[in-house]
């Protein structure tokens, strides 16, 4: 069973930083693309940052500078490194993990962004 399972969310202050990882099975993990979307309240859930399987990374504008996506493929896991987090960027964060193949979602892990 494909399994992603992320982690480091939580509560910060505004201009503090956090890093989330994202846990992916073996068997799908070098073949995915990885991404990072995130919902919040009321929002429709945004693509945030997306790293291929390659290593081409691309991002939202408005974290742009700020962000930072990268993954491990020895330890089957991306990484969201956040800095100068703002209030604006509080939300569910979730991982995917798409091909051509398949498309599957983590269970979402909460970042809050305190004043």
């Amino acid at each position: 069973q494909v399994q992603l399972v992320e982690s480091g969310g939580g509560l910060v202050q505004a201009g503090g930083s956090l890093t989330l990882s994202c846990a992916a099975s073996e068997s799908i993990f070098s073949a995915s693309a990885m991404n990072w979307y995130r919902q919040a309240p009321g929002r429709r859930r945004e693509l945030v940052a997306g790293i291929t399987s390659g290593g081409i990374t691309d991002y939202a504008d408005s974290v742009k500078g700020r962000f930072t996506i990268s993954r491990d493929n020895a330890k089957n896991t991306v990484y969201l490194q956040m800095n100068s987090l703002k209030p604006e960027d509080t939300a569910v964060y979730y991982c995917h993990a798409g091909s051509s193949r398949w498309d599957y979602w983590g269970q979402g892990t909460q970042v809050t962004v305190s004043l």
